[in-house]
């Protein structure tokens, strides 16, 4: 008996289950997956995405592909042609801000490098093809426009903010406002009222993501940040000795507190590798931070090893091109990845509600 040719519907049944990685609804129910045709034993069909989610754009092309191959054996060409999606992100909290995802990176003491992780995942993010802003709300000690070569004031008129942009991404940070060699001295107050201005009154644009580096330890600012709009989550940022872990656990528990949800943790100076003999030394330990995130149930999203080139690259100015470094750049570009699919694993098991019609 011939066998049934297979037809559009065929394929749209098949993909019924395919999930859009930043809603966790289905993709086809949101016309993201259009265009479907069938000619012989040849599917096409375009494949639309948010650039919220082009980390997993090619994770997401491949499980498409690899799922009308299971199901049509019979198939001998796949075509999946990619295109972007337009879905606008909403404006958060009583502040505003034009963001999908907002991301605290912090950490429970000083010294552990988390600024340049923050500016490492505002920059994979960006590489990858995401809408970045980068919020230095490290106040008394921002190196966010260090790490970036970043130079300048911004253009501040009442109630606007304009940002440096640093390739395209908008940073705001007080060491674009405040002389290197001067302290802030500011309470509790006088922080909120900043961190306040730098969220409402900076012209962000549409973001997919902002990136926030949070001071070190367990301060005002988390508080602050927690009653001015709803953070997507935090990142927490170690390295792999106890006495850093200790603290470690305190800001997990901190972001607990203020009901931020933990996305995951970061182990960095993991390990160093010998340019000359490739030999390991784990100067610090190895696998703490991964150990501490499984005990407290948060995701572990990878370790950084200790690299000269990076150090090199903050001291310069020039952090981007860490990203393309051959020894660090692959670890670098896992944590993002990892994060963006933490995301995406979250609204498959929860999705958000969709947006309501504007009357």
């Amino acid at each position: 008996m011939a066998e049934h040719p297979l037809t559009r519907e065929d394929i749209e049944k098949a993909l019924a289950d395919v999930k859009d990685p930043e809603t966790g609804r289905g993709a086809l129910q949101q016309q993201q997956i259009r265009d479907v045709q069938v000619t012989g034993d040849v599917a096409s069909l375009t494949l639309a995405m948010t650039t919220h989610s082009a980390p997993l754009w090619d994770d997401t092309q491949k499980a498409v592909e690899a799922t009308l191959r299971k199901a049509f054996p019979q198939l001998s060409t796949v075509k999946v042609t990619r295109a972007v999606h337009q879905r606008p992100a909403q404006q958060l909290g009583e502040v505003g801000v034009p963001a999908k995802s907002v991301i605290a990176v912090g950490s429970g003491k000083g010294g552990v490098g988390k600024s340049t992780i923050a500016t490492i995942l505002a920059l994979g993010l960006k590489r990858a093809g995401c809408r970045v802003g980068l919020m230095d709300a490290d106040v008394y000690g921002p190196s966010i426009p260090h790490l970036l070569g970043a130079q300048g004031s911004p253009n501040i008129q009442p109630n606007r903010i304009e940002p440096i942009m640093v390739n395209g991404m908008p940073v705001i940070s007080m060491g674009f406002l405040v002389p290197r060699d001067q302290p802030a001295v500011w309470r509790g107050p006088m922080l909120h009222q900043i961190i306040t201005q730098f969220l409402r009154d900076t012209q962000w644009g549409e973001l997919d993501y902002l990136i926030i580096d949070m001071p070190p330890g367990t301060g005002d600012v988390a508080l602050s940040l927690s009653q001015l709009l709803p953070l997507t989550g935090a990142v927490v940022v170690c390295t792999p000795q106890d006495v850093a872990l200790l603290d470690a656990v305190k800001a997990v528990a901190m972001f607990r507190k203020v009901n931020i949800p933990v996305l995951g943790m970061v182990e960095n100076m993991s390990g160093f590798v010998c340019p000359d003999c490739q030999k390991r030394y784990d100067i610090f330990g190895r696998g703490g931070a991964q150990r501490e995130a499984e005990q407290l149930q948060v995701p572990f999203l990878g370790e950084v090893p200790i690299n000269i080139h990076l150090r090199e690259h903050g001291d310069a100015g020039t952090t981007l091109l860490s990203l393309e470094d051959p020894v660090v750049g692959p670890y670098l570009e896992k944590i993002s990845w990892r994060l963006a699919k933490q995301l995406a694993e979250s609204a498959a098991t929860d999705p958000p509600k969709p947006p309501l019609p504007v009357l």
